[in-house]
């Protein structure tokens, strides 16, 4: 198994491999070195060690005593809407895990759990690029119970041994994927926003945001199956093939639906009391979005970026500072952080373009861009930039818009 080996003939207990942890995962104590349950295997104690008495030992068997040759497919765990329609998300997973499978060799094969036959659901995942859907139709899964969910996608990943698995990062695809990681004794890396492939060994290279976003974490799984990542909605474009959920399907070669029944054990510890709908920003589905940074100045600006919005038929948005400041709710915030953006139209006001709001709005077909300092990082990605005053330009343009 993966480790922390230290040589206690060559450790000299000098505490700078200590000094090099920013986790805490390693300690010196009598002399000694020792490693703790913080230690990431970052290297960085094995780099700072002079005596070379510390190295990161990866690999091993997997923990549950299989082969990881007997790991095959790629699996999206597809996810559905309160009216039982797919999600765009497993359209834009779907499309992805192509992908990598088309770098393996391997299919790819979506989970799908309905309450009843909605007609023409598993079709369009199958027209979007999945080689086979498996479905089950069961009036348990009309509440979503993450623990039902669970136990249901743990059986079948036992059973048929996928080599990756992918959630979308949904509310309940965040509340789910830990649960099917834990009973299968595997790993999860959540909010992904880059997904990539060896083709030789299998190994998922997982990219998502730490530090609060200031670096980009890779992070792979190299001795545990099926490895599993949750991508946050709005990241990879939607699978060519995806059909509107009244469009006509044709699902192409072998592909097929196969049915798999939830286990009569399985009982839900969740009872659905009703179902209340409650108004939510829906950046991520935005065909035009306004955008706010700081550079409008005052949380009394935000009226006038809530205005332009309005009349342009577009949603708002805003920078990480704004939300920290309590100046707009989390839903609204873009970035790596936040919501992954792919408006036709981008408007963006008094925002610099920090790398990690970069990587959120790249989805974006125009960006048109507004901010004082020419030296903005928004302006080299912008198709068209202004430099100048942010909230007057807004003025300007509301005035406009209000006189048609």
């Amino acid at each position: 198994m993966s480790g922390l080996r230290i040589d206690a003939d060559r450790c000299v207990g000098c505490k700078r491999c200590e000094r090099a942890c920013a986790f805490g995962g390693v300690v010196v104590e009598g002399r000694l070195a020792h490693a703790t349950d913080a230690c990431t295997l970052c290297g960085a104690c094995v780099d700072a060690c002079p005596v070379g008495a510390i190295a990161v030992e990866r690999g091993g068997a997997p923990a549950q005593g299989r082969a990881l040759s007997a790991y095959r497919d790629i699996w999206v765990v597809a996810q559905l809407d309160a009216a039982g329609a797919v999600l765009p998300v497993t359209f834009e997973l779907v499309g992805k895990a192509r992908e990598l499978a088309r770098a393996r060799g391997y299919r790819v094969v979506a989970v799908l759990g309905e309450a009843r036959d909605a007609s023409g659901q598993a079709e369009r995942v199958l027209a979007a690029g999945a080689d086979e859907v498996l479905r089950a139709v069961d009036e348990r899964f009309a509440c979503p119970d993450a623990e039902v969910w669970a136990r249901w996608l743990a059986g079948l990943a036992e059973e048929r041994l996928p080599e990756t698995m992918l959630f979308g990062a949904t509310a309940f695809g965040r509340e789910l994927a830990p649960r099917v990681a834990v009973l299968l004794q595997t790993g999860l890396t959540a909010d992904c926003t880059q997904l990539d492939i060896d083709p030789a060994t299998g190994l998922l290279r997982q990219t998502r945001p730490a530090f609060g976003g200031n670096l980009m974490a890779t992070i792979e799984c190299p001795a545990h199956r099926p490895q599993m990542a949750t991508v946050r909605p709005g990241v990879f474009p939607v699978a060519a093939g995806a059909a509107s959920p009244g469009g006509a399907c044709s699902p192409a070669g072998e592909a097929r639906v196969t049915d798999v029944p939830l286990d009569a054990a399985v009982r839900p510890r969740v009872r659905s009391l009703g179902i209340e709908r409650v108004p939510s920003a829906t950046i991520a589905q935005a065909k035009r979005l306004v955008v706010v940074g700081r550079g409008i100045g005052s949380k009394k600006n935000l009226q006038v970026a809530q205005r332009l919005a309005e009349l342009l038929g577009a949603g708002l948005g805003c920078t990480r500072p704004l939300v920290e400041n309590g100046w707009l709710e989390y839903a609204h915030q873009v970035g790596q952080t936040g919501a992954s953006v792919a408006p036709d139209v981008l408007l963006s006001l008094g925002v610099s373009g920090a790398i990690q709001h970069l990587a959120g709005i790249g989805g974006a077909k125009t960006v048109i861009a507004v901010n004082e300092d020419a030296s903005a990082p928004i302006l080299d990605v912008a198709r068209y930039a202004v430099v100048g005053d942010c909230v007057a330009f807004a003025r300007e343009l509301i005035s406009q818009l209000e006189a048609r």
